[in-house]
């Protein structure tokens, strides 16, 4: 099977079919330090797609496949195979895999070219390498663990000869890719002589450490009265996330009396919804300002086609994916009743003042956010929560759904 990189529908289908923020790693080292065997004990443990070249190659060589004609020669001499073939390579395993949290590169990139390759590659995913784990290993070790391999393997590539010029090739044309990732500050050194327990818990604490590191963004959405702003709140302070919502920053924008305050205090009165120009700045200044949170929780944005693609933009810059979107479902009749008694309340807003600014409210919703969901729907997943439930019964659900963002085959 054959896929293109403009394939968006196949990348699409990989961050929605795991539900949880993408683990991207790529495991390096020369030949002979032991980067097969550790790479089955993270693929195994992190459910990620294991990705090694040579292996691969072999299976074309095996299959009898183009790909494996062509690469024939360069293999059997312990050369590089072209920048072309990989990539081919790449593009079909990633077709055949479309379930796993993340990528395991096995060896890979072996150049700084397949570097900037493997940058391109993360980019279509909307993702980015976490880290690039390098298996520290003296060449004379190296050539004893290769040279004793090949006694049992039956490997043509396992003969001193071929060994020391894929060494050679390590050390000429690999070695740079690891100041690459060094300059971008995701390569991590292990000591690859110790033994592989303990070699493997070291690489599994650092993959723990990388995935938690990786930021998530959350949308709520739901029509006014489902209960959304609550959950939302509840939410962000049960997981250590940023709780951005519209509502609240325009509020402290119209106590503190500022003129967009004023202008915002103005719409509201007549039942209207705040434009892109107040609403965005707002929001891109509570990202910038956030610090040591392990993600975003957003309420009341985007509302607007318009804003969607904003907010799919400042998430990108900020590095922090929109990694579940929740859509809190509750009949048209019972949202209206819940709105007319808060207009009851303290808890009224200036938007629920009468029977006609709830309508037109709901209205707005059903005309402008509703494409909204079905857009992210497309390109995210949307899990749709029953919200007619008591408070607590509906947060049990919101929350076991975004407790998935922080797991990678089971809790971290």
């Amino acid at each position: 099977m054959r896929c293109s990189f403009d394939d968006i529908a196949l990348f699409r289908g990989l961050r929605r079919a795991t539900g949880s923020v993408m683990l991207n790693i790529a495991l390096f080292g020369p030949p002979g330090a032991g980067k097969g065997t550790q790479s089955a004990a993270l693929v195994k443990r992190f459910n990620l797609c294991y990705i090694s070249t040579g292996d691969l190659l072999r299976q074309e060589l095996a299959e009898g496949s183009k790909l494996g004609t062509d690469a024939r020669e360069i293999i059997a001499s312990g050369g590089l195979v072209s920048d072309e073939i990989i990539v081919q390579i790449l593009e079909k395993t990633i077709a055949a895999n479309p379930t796993a949290n993340g990528f395991l590169f096995d060896g890979f990139p072996r150049t700084a070219i397949q570097a900037y390759i493997l940058e391109g590659l993360m980019t279509k995913l909307n993702t980015s390498l976490d880290c690039l784990i390098n298996l520290e290993v003296p060449v004379e070790e190296s050539l004893r663990r290769l040279i004793e391999r090949g006694k049992s393997s039956g490997r043509s590539d396992d003969n001193e000869t071929v060994i020391r010029n894929r060494l050679k090739e390590y050390h000429d044309k690999t070695l740079p890719v690891l100041d690459f990732y060094e300059q971008k500050g995701v390569r991590v050194d292990v000591d690859g002589t110790q033994d592989i327990e303990t070699v493997r818990d070291e690489i599994e604490k650092i993959a723990r450490t990388q995935y938690s590191k990786r930021p998530v963004g959350v949308v709520v959405f739901g029509y006014p009265g489902s209960g959304r702003g609550s959950q939302a709140k509840a939410l962000a302070k049960e997981f250590g996330l940023e709780f951005v919502a519209t509502g609240r920053m325009l509020e402290e924008e119209m106590a503190a009396d500022t003129g967009v305050g004023r202008k915002v205090r103005a719409l509201y009165e007549s039942g209207q919804l705040v434009p892109d120009e107040i609403v965005i700045p707002l929001i891109e200044r509570r990202l910038e300002n956030s610090e040591g949170v392990r993600g975003f929780i957003f309420k009341g944005v985007p509302r607007t086609l318009v804003q969607s693609y904003i907010l799919d933009g400042l998430m990108k810059k900020h590095d922090c994916p929109i990694s579940k979107v929740l859509e809190i479902e509750v009949p048209m009749l019972q949202l209206v009743e819940r709105l007319d008694q808060r207009s009851r309340t303290k808890r009224c807003m200036p938007y629920d003042n009468g029977t006609d600014k709830i309508v037109r409210r709901l209205r707005d919703h059903e005309v402008k956010t509703i494409p909204v969901i079905e857009k992210y729907e497309q390109v995210h997943g949307v899990t749709k929560i029953d919200g007619t439930g008591s408070f607590e019964q509906v947060f049990a659900v919101c929350a076991r759904e975004v407790s998935s963002l922080f797991q990678v085959g089971g809790r971290l």
